[in-house]
């Protein structure tokens, strides 16, 4: 039987983060990138793109909504073509597109939903709705033969990221794990330090980064940077030669 996978990225818009969330003077525009990946079993739709909002919030990020039909149709697939959904976490930038697929599974972390639906995280209509049914996950499962989630908390204490593995490497879809691929590289070389025995200080990085260089990955893929994050040169995900010593999590 077979296990193929292959991904593709969609594009469904964008908004503006406003300069006091950017750590700068300016404000910044973001792509909102959702990924659609085909297996033999089934096509998986790792989050959904934009949803609605109340006036205040649309007027803080002006966002400009690519439709999801109009996404999936440029890619030769419809809403009824979707298997699974799965959704880095519950942001309504993130599961936006959500409602359309009522009745397709929902596969989101059990702290992620607990706290959706705690209110003050996201849009109470983006996360029950009719038809919404979710599949709750606990740490880590398998999707699909060679798709596997991997929770990798920080943005939220529930997010969760993608991991595909293709003929030619295995792929992250990294959701908001991190905002950009200079910062997943910027940690990724951290451990790599760490690993290599470098003199502290050295800067920490997120423990669940020591999980993913089980999966070897070949290329990182993210939800607001279109940049393609890959290893600087082979084995740069070995596992370091000595353990390594606790690096707290990054804010």
């Amino acid at each position: 039987m077979g296990t193929h996978a292959a991904v593709r990225r969609l594009d469904l818009g964008h908004f503006v983060r406003p300069a006091p969330e950017t750590g700068g003077p300016r404000p910044r525009v973001e792509p909102v990138l959702a990924y659609l990946v085909r297996h033999d079993r089934g096509l998986v739709l790792f989050d959904t793109g934009i949803g609605a909002v109340d006036p205040g919030t649309e007027a803080h990020y002006r966002p400009r909504r690519r439709p999801l039909e109009d996404a999936l149709a440029a890619a030769g697939v419809t809403l009824a073509d979707i298997s699974l959904v799965v959704n880095c976490h519950l942001h309504f930038d993130h599961c936006g597109g959500n409602p359309l697929l009522g009745g397709t599974p929902i596969l989101v972390q059990a702290v992620e939903l607990a706290a959706a639906r705690r209110g003050g995280h996201t849009v109470d209509e983006l996360v029950d709705f009719p038809g919404a049914t979710y599949r709750v996950v606990d740490g880590e499962a398998e999707v699909l033969p060679g798709i596997r989630i991997l929770p990798t908390p920080g943005h939220t204490d529930g997010h969760q990221s993608l991991v595909v593995r293709q003929d030619d490497g295995t792929v992250l879809l990294a959701g908001q794990a991190y905002d950009f691929a200079s910062e997943f590289s910027s940690d990724h070389l951290a451990r790599h330090a760490a690993g290599q025995g470098v003199e502290p200080p050295l800067p920490g990085y997120r423990p669940w980064l020591d999980r993913l260089a089980d999966f070897d990955p070949r290329r990182v893929l993210f939800a607001h940077d279109c940049s393609v994050w890959e290893p600087p040169r082979p084995g740069s995900w070995d596992h370091p030669p000595r353990p390594l010593p606790h690096h707290p999590e990054r804010d």
